[in-house]
């Protein structure tokens, strides 16, 4: 165990919105395993409070759309592997696509286990929820009754916050901290520990910003009322009771298991590589679950239900599941527009009335993506294993087409404007994120933001690197994100206004970039 922290950061959780490169792929062949179509019980509330549903006839119709789609994306985006699970009113889908890796190449198929990444955040949240149920926690207690000596930068902060402004993500400091703490069972607590220094940027409970830190914190609230490990509470409170056999936190319990391997893409080719796949254990309670596409889906079909196990054991109420994706948190953007934030689960807004409850992840060679429409039946969960899993994952999570087509919604409308000059100028000036960098000091990504032919351009840079995005609003205080030359890449960011109602922050991928407007930068 090492006796200092080695600094780790995330590469690119601060970057504008970029759009990745696709170039067709040749990757060694290998069949996609077999589907796994069956009738199954959803258990969700499938009433129809809206719209119409496009669903071009049978499940088997649409399921035939979805494997092509995937297909022609894996090529163009230099994917090896991806599985797909589906729920659609009773009726569930699995299945594999390509290989777990380019050198040594597996077929991959329902129980080949990936890292799952943020979506782990809601494993933590349905822990502390099974907890909650049980008295011992309080969600709208303060950190410090559980955590008595818990502290960040802000005395009064460390003192107020509370544990369900954790899991919403509107504690309000500095949220990207990836400190490693070594493999030993306290590496939790002492990254909790080193959290003393992170600054706070807005009050607690009143802007969305999303914060990891926050979430390792709720995990190591779960150690202290159970009295174990972070990763055996989860396995004995959700993992096990729900019989997610493909499931685990550490490499050495999947020996065995069929893996996907992690992969970078190069000169638009898919490229091993290994040193991908670690990740610091004092991190592993905001994005350390490694699972398969059945145990997503299995996961999706518990949130969708009545709150028991599949042997008829009660979880959770049905109360606590509903509470889950209620929204007390305030809403904002992480790529999709958020009209709040339930207990870790993100709250999107669609045209016609039903909810989308979803989240994700993104790990360096492994990307995923998982959401329910609670009102439809519909569930949809994505596993990757290659850094161009990002593109196939807004392909089918953020773009219109799946929802639409087996839930029958839509995106908000969003139709690019083009303002005057008058009314851009309360967003132009310079925008600062602090991050922390590689060797864990702070540092500043800044972004120039001026005005140009009725759009807002922004010129980044951080750590000797420059680049260039845009903004085209679509309606006060909201943008559609641009590229280097103008061209929409598919995800929204936002402008949060401060109590004077001036244009306080940029949120930006769900992180805050605070605004100095030209008169307030020196000369």
């Amino acid at each position: 165990m090492s006796e200092g922290p080695a600094h780790w950061s995330r590469r690119g959780f601060l970057k504008a919105a970029a759009a990745v490169g696709c170039a067709t792929v040749s990757l060694a062949p290998a069949a996609a395993s077999t589907a796994s179509p069956r009738s199954a019980v959803s258990g969700g509330d499938t009433g129809d409070t809206g719209g119409t549903r496009d669903t071009g006839g049978t499940g088997a119709a649409l399921f035939s759309e979805l494997d092509a789609k995937i297909e022609e994306a894996m090529k163009a985006y230099a994917i090896p592997g991806a599985a797909v699970g589906v729920l659609l009113n009773g009726e569930e889908y699995i299945k594999g696509y390509g290989v777990t890796k380019v050198d040594n190449p597996v077929p991959v198929d329902g129980d080949t286990v990936f890292r799952v990444g943020s979506t782990t955040k809601t494993f933590t949240g349905t822990a502390l929820m099974r907890l909650a149920e049980r008295g011992k926690v309080q969600l709208d207690a303060p950190v410090r009754r559980y955590l008595p000596e818990f502290a960040v930068a802000d005395p009064d902060v460390s003192a107020r916050v509370t544990v369900r402004q954790l899991l919403n993500h509107s504690a309000g400091w500095l949220g990207d901290d990836y400190q490693d703490f070594g493999p030993g069972d306290d590496a939790l607590a002492r990254f909790v520990t080193s959290m003393a220094r992170l600054p706070q940027l807005t009050p607690p409970g009143e802007v969305f910003a999303y914060n990891n830190a926050g979430l390792c914190v709720a995990g190591r609230i779960i150690e202290e009322l159970t009295g174990t490990t972070y990763e055996a509470a989860v396995r004995k409170l959700v993992i096990d009771p729900l019989g997610l056999d493909h499931s685990r936190f550490f490499s050495d319990e999947i020996v065995g298991f069929n893996v996907a391997a992690s992969h970078n893409v190069v000169d638009g080719k898919a490229v091993l590589e290994p040193s991908f796949w670690p990740l610091p254990r004092s991190l592993t309670p905001t994005g350390g679950l490694i699972s398969s596409v059945r145990d997503q889906l299995n996961w999706a079909r518990f949130h969708l239900g009545n709150g028991t196990a599949p042997d008829g054991t009660r979880l959770l109420s049905r109360a606590s599941l509903a509470q889950m994706r209620s929204r007390p948190g305030p809403g904002g953007t992480l790529v999709v527009e958020l009209d709040g934030m339930g207990v870790t689960w993100m709250l999107r807004p669609t045209a016609q009335g039903p909810r989308i409850v979803q989240h994700g992840g993104t790990w360096p060679g492994q990307i995923s993506g998982f959401l329910m429409v609670p009102d439809r039946g519909f569930a949809l969960t994505l596993l990757t294993n290659s850094e161009g899993g990002t593109r196939l994952r807004d392909d089918l999570f953020t773009d219109d087409w799946a929802l639409n087509r087996f839930a029958g919604v839509t995106n908000l409308p969003a139709m690019a404007t083009t303002l005057s000059g008058r009314e851009l100028a309360p967003y132009e000036g310079r925008y600062v994120a602090e991050r922390i960098n590689d060797e864990g000091a702070m540092e500043d990504v800044v972004i120039e933001v001026d005005r140009r032919n009725g759009r807002l351009r922004g010129t980044q840079k951080s750590q000797g690197e420059t680049g260039e995005l845009g903004v085209a609003f679509y309606r006060r205080d909201f943008g559609l994100d641009l590229d280097a030359d103008g061209k929409q890449i598919g995800t929204r960011s936002d402008f949060v206004r401060g109590p004077d109602g001036k244009v306080a922050w940029w949120r930006n991928h769900g992180r805050l970039y605070r605004h100095q407007a030209p008169s307030a930068l020196p000369n």
